[in-house]
């Protein structure tokens, strides 16, 4: 496995030992690339995760080392593709026309946990989604999504109507979507950049899950959340391994690895995380001098419902126009999400 040890010395940025007693032992070392802040729950709950799922897979024949500021949040896909590292965590939107059927897990309207979400995403992408081959020059090993997003600005909102003209970092997807709905400009920003965005006065808000009060320090820049029930979109991530990197393990370890961590085991796992650290931030923002959360009134949810079901709607359509069956992609996805 001399591939391993080469990518290990030759990549720059910042390394973390996910788990230093094993890692001398293990056989393969493999190199993840992240490009959130240090402290996220990405990095400090995640990614520990899923090492301890591959070492407890492969009695310990294979770990992970975690290298930060490799590249860019948009360039982690291509970066997996070319060997330069071997995986990391995408988050669909930042990749503009790549992908069109991941947008179905972000539609406004679900009910139910993050964790909940990122199981029902990974068996309607087996059932599904998987037909468009979107993920095509990686492996795919993992779909989940963050908690319901909300919009968080300095100034607080507690009318839709005032969102209309505001200027709010929105990602790709089906943020995009909601965002342009709702009439706010939007910013394109990567998640790691919402802090300085806001504190230089850039953006009048920005729309991320509770999480990112933590996470990204919003507390500190954006000290008011408006919050609707179910998010006004949920984002779409995906965990991805270079194929090669995959092949090169030993035919006993990639079967241990497809089936006991990738799939469903690690996209549960992942939203299970996901929902913690949406707590936490939660609670950050609640014990925050100076910080809180408006609800939306009966009369914006009324509102917003009807702009969500246009999204859907147009969402549906897009799916569809891509080969697959977007109606029942979505119902599939909704029951599941209800039944969990």
């Amino acid at each position: 496995m001399a591939k391993f040890s080469k990518i290990t010395s030759l990549l720059a940025g910042a390394t973390m030992a996910l788990s230093a007693a094993t890692a001398f032992a293990a056989d393969h070392t493999l190199v993840i690339s992240s490009w959130a802040p240090p402290t996220h729950g990405i990095n400090a709950k995640m990614w520990p995760k899923f090492v301890e799922m591959v070492e407890e897979a492969t009695d310990g024949k294979v770990t992970a080392e975690l290298k930060l500021g490799i590249a860019p949040p948009p360039a982690q896909m291509d970066l997996i593709m070319d060997g330069a590292a071997d995986a990391s965590i995408i988050f669909h939107g930042y990749q503009a026309g790549r992908f069109v059927t991941t947008k179905m897990i972000e539609l406004p309207g679900y009910e139910g946990s993050a964790e909940a979400a990122s199981v029902a995403y990974w068996r309607a992408y087996e059932q599904y989604l998987s037909k468009a081959n979107e993920h095509r020059g990686v492996k795919l090993i993992a779909l989940h999504t963050h908690g319901p997003a909300q919009l968080h600005s300095n100034a607080a909102v507690t009318d839709m109507s005032q969102i209309e003209g505001m200027k709010v970092r929105i990602p790709g997807g089906v943020g995009g979507d909601v965002g342009s709905a709702l009439g706010a400009t939007g910013i394109a920003v990567p998640a790691p950049k919402v802090y300085e965005t806001l504190a230089s006065n850039a953006a009048d808000g920005v729309v991320m899950p509770f999480e990112s009060r933590k996470g990204f320090k919003l507390t500190e820049v954006a000290q008011n959340v408006y919050e609707v029930p179910g998010g006004l979109y949920r984002g779409s991530f995906a965990f991805i391994m270079n194929e090669d990197a995959f092949a090169d393990l030993p035919a006993d370890l990639q079967k241990a690895l497809d089936e006991k961590v990738f799939g469903e085991p690690l996209s549960r796992e992942i939203g299970k995380v996901w929902d913690e650290i949406d707590g936490i931030g939660r609670e950050a923002t609640m014990s925050t001098e100076g910080n809180a959360i408006n609800a939306a009134s009966a009369a914006d949810l009324e509102k917003f419902n009807a702009i969500a079901a246009d999204v859907r709607a147009k969402v549906i359509a897009e799916v569809t126009e891509a080969g697959i069956d977007g109606q029942a992609a979505y119902d599939m996805i909704a029951k599941e999400m209800s039944a969990y």
